[in-house]
């Protein structure tokens, strides 16, 4: 398969993913956790390629541990998710900076989509398709919970539970994406497209529509300017999504 096809492909189908996951992020006030969150794949990252193994199941086992302490801690003390999230990226962004080995330190924090291949798109495909199906399933409880959370507990909706869910999906699609555009970045294309979206949106429908429709968008001009300008993919993946995002300012102001 073509390079330039195969990343395409991938990119496009983690911004969608990025974009949906993103819109509740967003929705939630959540959009600073998803940056931070993104960081605790590091340590993970350099583990991986110390064993020489794929990275992504390195980032994904951090970030599955991270969620499962945040949530964990979250039910057992009165701090929000907030500030946990800001603990774990603290000490997983230092931990991560003294293992990852130096070659490959640049990679980890910002990505480089030129190193995709066939089974990182299949694993990509599944995985977001996969991600797509529960967060359409969960989506409507999760925006009852947002609008109420004392309504929804009192129609037995399982709260904690469902935000379990809804932060181990945002650990895979983070997870997905660091070869796009790295741990450092990869908060940028969760949040900025949903950001974008909710410029121009009239409804809730339109608005996960047009988060994923701009996630897409991002990563396909950001691969076409840097194959173009000849600069790296994933810093210039997220300025094409602000890039969106401005242009969606001036359509929000008419």
């Amino acid at each position: 398969m073509d390079a330039l096809y195969l990343q395409l492909l991938t990119g496009s189908l983690i911004g969608l993913g990025a974009g949906y996951v993103g819109s509740f992020m967003v929705l939630r006030r959540m959009s600073l956790v998803g940056d931070a969150l993104s960081h605790v794949a590091l340590p993970g990252i350099a583990i991986a390629l110390l064993f020489s193994i794929n990275p992504f199941f390195g980032a994904f086992a951090a970030l599955f541990l991270a969620i499962v302490l945040i949530w964990f801690l979250e039910k057992r003390t009165e701090l929000p998710s907030e500030t946990l999230v800001g603990i774990m990226f603290t000490l997983s962004l230092a931990l991560g900076l003294l293992l990852t080995p130096e070659p490959e330190l640049l990679e980890a924090l910002f990505g480089d989509i030129t190193k995709i291949f066939a089974t990182d798109l299949a694993i990509t495909a599944g995985a977001v398709v996969i991600l797509l199906v529960v967060m359409h399933r969960i989506s409507g409880k999760l925006m009852l919970g947002i609008i109420s959370k004392e309504l929804a507990q009192a129609m037995k909706i399982p709260i904690h539970k469902l935000n379990f869910i809804f932060l181990f999906l945002v650990a895979v699609i983070v997870a997905l994406g660091l070869k796009v555009v790295g741990t450092l970045l990869m908060g940028s294309l969760v949040i900025i497209p949903a950001a974008a979206a909710k410029n121009t949106s009239t409804n809730l429908t339109q608005y996960t529509k047009l988060s994923m429709i701009f996630g897409v968008l991002s990563t396909i001009l950001g691969l076409f300017a840097s194959r173009y300008f000849g600069i790296s993919p994933g810093p210039t993946i997220v300025i094409s999504a602000g890039a969106i995002f401005v242009a969606t300012l001036f359509l929000k102001r008419k």
